[in-house]
C-alpha cells in the first residue's frame, strides 16, 4: 500500500460545515469524497478541452492546415 501523506486545507468555517454535512448524508469520508475530486481534477486537466480535440480531428483530417517556409511566415500566416 502506498504511503499516505497529511494536507492541511485552509477554508471558510461554512463551507467545512456544509460539505460535512452532505458527506455525513451520503455516508462517506469526507478524506474519500476529497481524494476522489483530486483525482477527477488530474484527469480534466489530462483531457484535451473541445477546441483543442476539435483542432485535433481537423488536422487529422489534413484541414485548416498551415505550411510555412520557416517560424516567420507561420506567424505571418496566423496572423501573429
Amino acid at each position: 500500500m502506498p504511503k499516505e501523506v497529511q494536507m492541511s486545507i485552509k477554508m471558510e468555517p461554512e463551507l467545512r460545515e456544509r460539505f460535512m454535512a452532505v458527506a455525513a448524508l451520503r455516508d462517506r469520508p469526507a478524506a474519500q469524497i476529497i481524494r476522489d475530486l483530486m483525482r477527477l481534477y488530474i484527469a480534466d486537466s489530462e483531457t484535451p478541452n473541445e477546441l483543442t480535440a476539435e483542432t485535433l480531428r481537423m488536422s487529422l483530417r489534413n484541414e485548416d492546415i498551415f505550411h510555412a517556409s520557416d517560424p516567420d511566415d507561420l506567424f505571418k500566416q496566423l496572423g501573429l
